[in-house]
């Protein structure tokens, strides 16, 4: 027998009885973690730090933690907490929405340091033809125009899409088969009713004996219905492939060609369902002026355009909704460049392409006068017209929230 794998009798007692003493107090500690493994996070953050924390996460993200927990699922699906977040969040997240071919399109995200972009698909079920235009956005949906004669309203972050048909107006036309939206209406926009929780479609158009028409459809009321209001004479010739910024409660359209500055902007009100107009910025050579157009950047009406002069895009930002002397001109040092958003510095992100034909996005610091420009980014030409800014949300539309009503029903039947 190896002497030295004998232990001391006396010695193995007391160990024993430390050992033994000190059970209890492992099997407490033991436990004290396993039930400080089965609590949940709701147990030890209260759902109103958790419902701060969410509004500060960005909106694509959001969706996915909806599978965290059914009190996460149910917190981020409330409609609330969705407005709330579309309002007030810090993480809002603006893309560039575009068509690249009838199957495949393009979230591209920009902000000052990050860039990305994800594919999406069209919502249509069958293969589109190639005659599909998009239409503009609003509060996270964004409109399309498909052959033959229907709109679609998408929302690509939830996968929520309606048919629209517009086939009421088109037996009126004398060439129907060529009739589009995009090409055939004087005017079309999209927008949101806040006092009536609705969201409008409209549609100014002429019959075949010239008379002017204005209808609206209601995705509320599910219909469309004839406005009784005159439309603004001279109406002027307008882009046909702009359906309007939505800012403030009112649509806004801009003529093709500005010849002057004052009335120069078209709205229209929908809530009091009325047009009006604004002036533009002060332009000393209107000729200089080169297809201007609208943006919003950073929640203020901007005016843009390609100096033919010196080579600039003088971009115009109202800084203060309806003031006129809060036009703030800066001027791009490049020739075609389409201003998109505001970046969280409040720099100037945009799309074109420059002197020695560098096409894709570019970031302009006002500041420093520095353009930067994100690489390896899809990108349509400049003068592409299959594409609108994007604000991402969560938000539902009447007839979705209907539907899962309605599933609700159906299955506390079953």
């Amino acid at each position: 027998m190896n002497c030295e794998n004998l232990g001391n009798p006396s010695m193995d007692k007391k160990q024993q009885l430390k050992h033994t003493g000190n059970k209890p107090k492992e099997q407490s500690a033991m436990e004290k973690k396993k039930n400080d493994k089965s609590k949940s996070i709701h147990d030890i953050l209260p759902l109103e730090l958790i419902h701060r924390i969410l509004l500060r996460v960005p909106i694509r993200h959001l969706a996915r933690l909806r599978c965290v927990s059914k009190m996460w699922c149910s917190l981020i699906s409330d409609r609330d907490f969705a407005e709330f977040h579309f309002h007030h969040s810090p993480a809002a997240t603006n893309a560039c929405f575009f068509i690249e071919n009838p199957t495949m399109a393009y979230l591209v995200y920009l902000d000052d340091n990050y860039a990305s972009q994800k594919e999406v698909r069209p919502p249509f079920k069958k293969k589109p033809p190639y005659d599909f235009a998009v239409l503009g956005s609003c509060r996270g949906f964004i409109l399309l125009d498909r052959h033959p004669h229907f709109l679609m309203v998408w929302n690509p972050l939830t996968g929520f899409s309606k048919r629209i048909s517009y086939s009421h107006i088109v037996p009126c036309r004398k060439y129907r088969d060529y009739f589009r939206l995009t090409y055939s209406a004087r005017l079309h926009g999209f927008g949101y009713d806040a006092s009536q929780d609705d969201y409008l479609l409209l549609v100014a158009w002429s019959d075949c004996g010239g008379r002017y028409h204005l209808d609206c459809f209601s995705l509320r009321t599910n219909s469309w219905i004839n406005l009784d209001v005159a439309l603004p004479k001279p109406l002027g010739v307008f882009d046909s492939f702009s359906c309007g910024l939505f800012l403030n409660g009112a649509i806004h359209w801009l003529p093709f060609s500005l010849t002057a500055d004052r009335d120069a902007i078209l709205i229209f009100d929908v809530k009091e369902r009325t047009f009006s107009r604004i002036s533009g910025p002060k332009q000393p050579v209107m000729s200089a002026c080169s297809y201007p157009r609208l943006a919003l950047l950073g929640g203020c009406l901007a005016l843009y355009y390609s100096n033919k002069d010196n080579c600039n895009t003088n971009i115009w930002v109202m800084k203060e909704y309806k003031v006129h002397s809060s036009w703030t001109l800066y001027q791009i040092p490049y020739k075609f460049f389409r201003p998109l958003c505001l970046s969280s510095n409040g720099d100037i992100i945009g799309r074109g392409y420059t002197s020695d034909y560098k096409v894709g996005y570019f970031i302009y610091n006002v500041r420093e006068d520095l353009l930067k420009h994100f690489k390896n980014l899809r990108c349509p030409l400049p003068i592409h017209q299959a594409d609108t800014m994007y604000t991402e949300s969560l938000l539902p539309l009447l007839s979705d929230i209907k539907d899962k009503d309605n599933k609700k029903k159906e299955e506390n039947c079953m």
